[in-house]
């Protein structure tokens, strides 16, 4: 069995501002709707400093202090891995601002049920919401659809 693998390294930010939560309404096709801001991992970049450069890039603001909550992992089509890991802050500075990739808005926790949100939105909040969880994973089913996965 190989030991190692091809992965592609994002990372996603859950921001809070009290009962509010900063949403990005994702306007690329993929995954569309309203989900938690984010992107790419550079290369030699380590985890922390791509989410406060992704987070400034994609909301203007200067997150403080992100931690580690947890990962969520999918097998890619060409045998390889996609691995997001998840950050959570609550301190920040700076002026909100949208970008290419989406409007920016403060969402009320009540309000998420009356949103489109992306299709997995319920279960990734879960990871961070829930001390007991710590991994969202996509696997292939027997019939080429996917089967969620949360520990």
């Amino acid at each position: 069995m190989k030991r190692t693998e091809s992965v592609e390294l994002t990372v996603l930010c859950l921001l809070c501002d009290g009962d509010r939560i900063l949403l990005q309404n994702r306007v690329k096709k993929d995954w569309k709707g309203y989900t938690l801001p984010g992107g790419h991992v550079e290369s030699g970049e380590s985890f922390v400093a791509a989410v406060k450069r992704e987070m400034r890039e994609e909301t203007g603001l200067e997150i403080v202090a992100p931690h580690l909550c947890g990962i969520k992992q999918f097998p890619m089509s060409d045998g390889g891995r996609y691995l997001v890991i998840l950050f959570r802050a609550e301190r920040f500075s700076g002026t909100l601002t949208s970008s290419e990739e989406g409007e920016m808005v403060w969402v009320s926790r009540s309000e998420l049920p009356n949103l489109p949100t992306v299709a997995d939105f319920a279960e990734l909040l879960s990871v961070f919401d829930d001390a007991t969880l710590s991994e969202f994973q996509y696997t292939r089913n027997e019939t080429g659809g996917w089967d969620v996965h949360l520990f």
